[in-house]
């Protein structure tokens, strides 16, 4: 059973934050994930970087407290340090923060990226599988925790990591309710 809600938005902005880390994970199969989104951000700070996963072939999700900059998508990639054939390069055309985004606690932290041209749909760039609006995910389920995070203290940020982890209890909202 997979849980595409369960995934986790792993930010990488180098603050040593616990949700730069998959620890206890392990490296995902190549492009056994071809919704992951890796975002590549250009702010006032440097690059900075945060996950995300494509939803439409114009659309990735991701927290909204990664809005800041200038925002590339790259798609395809298991190795963001290398090029692989299967990466494609995507700008940014439009930045939708949660209307309810709150800052300071984080609440709502969600945005939708909307990309500057159409992904193109391969075996390595896919969208994720959601679920039906209503449906619940059972308390025990496993679902998967997937991102460009560190699986152990020593290991590097730079390939895509995936856990199996039960979620929180979580009810995706029907769309009269959003």
């Amino acid at each position: 059973f997979s849980c595409p809600l369960g995934l986790r938005l792993v930010s990488m902005a180098g603050s040593g934050a616990p949700w730069e880390e998959i620890i206890g994970g392990w490296v995902a199969k190549p492009h056994s994930r071809p919704y992951m989104a890796y975002l590549k951000r250009k702010t006032c700070k440097g690059e900075e970087t945060c996950g995300g996963f494509l939803v439409q072939e114009d659309f990735v999700l991701t927290a909204a407290h990664c809005a800041d900059g200038d925002i590339t998508v790259l798609l395809g990639a298991h190795n963001v340090r290398r090029d692989e054939e299967t990466q494609q390069q995507v700008s940014v055309r439009r930045k939708i923060p949660h209307p309810r985004y709150n800052e300071t606690s984080f609440e709502n932290d969600l945005m939708l990226l909307q990309l500057a041209e159409l992904a193109e749909l391969t075996d390595a760039v896919y969208t994720i599988p959601l679920p039906q609006a209503g449906r619940t995910v059972d308390p025990g389920s496993v679902c998967s925790v997937a991102g460009w995070g560190r699986t152990s203290l020593n290991s590097m940020r730079t390939i895509l990591s995936m856990k199996d982890s039960p979620p929180p209890r979580m009810v995706v909202p029907s769309p009269e309710g959003a």
